[in-house]
């Protein structure tokens, strides 16, 4: 059972929460079809048999965040990958990545606010030219619910979120995320 695409802001506090980034803009009929997929599985999108209650929302145009009221039915470790293999899919047609690890999310000042993606090891290169500041604000995919999301902890300033340890004076190697 999906609920509106609007209604992820209204599952309740406990909802679990998925956060993906794509790793470009997309066309609008790319961007179309990405959300008329991404809907599609939340219409049927079940665990055991049992329908979940399911929302997303498409945020800045790069942001898919997907939630579920566990409470009602949890998700199994099998539909969960479902939603991946469904995204996974959406990659190879365009072309882009959607699900993966790694990258650090940020707004860019020198470009108008726009979300831009970077591996850590560039953003800490960002950070060192002064290019990216502990007032840079960034995008926390570690959210796991709907209560952080509502808190504000999607976006922040750098030096509020675990991008934090980027700005230590002598950061070295054993000081960044793996």
């Amino acid at each position: 059972m999906r609920l509106a695409s609007e209604a992820l802001f209204r599952l309740p506090d406990t909802a679990r929460l998925w956060a993906f980034g794509v790793s470009r803009a997309l066309q609008p009929d790319e961007e179309a079809r990405l959300l008329t997929a991404v809907d599609r599985f939340l219409d049927g999108w079940n665990a055991h048999g049992q329908p979940l209650a399911a929302a997303r929302a498409w945020l800045d145009g790069r942001f898919l965040l997907v939630g579920v009221d566990d409470s009602l039915t949890p998700p199994s470790g099998c539909s969960i990958d479902a939603l991946v293999g469904t995204l996974r899919e959406v990659e190879r047609a365009f072309g882009v990545e959607i699900v993966g690890g790694g990258s650090v999310w940020y707004r860019d000042a020198a470009r108008g606010g726009e979300p831009r993606t970077i591996s850590r090891t560039d953003f800490q290169k960002e950070v060192a030219r002064g290019a990216v500041t502990e007032d840079t604000i960034v995008f926390d995919f570690s959210l796991t619910r709907v209560e952080e999301l509502r808190q504000g902890r999607w976006e922040l300033p750098a030096g509020r979120s675990w991008h934090r340890r980027y700005f230590r004076v002598g950061s070295g190697p054993s000081d960044r995320l793996a």
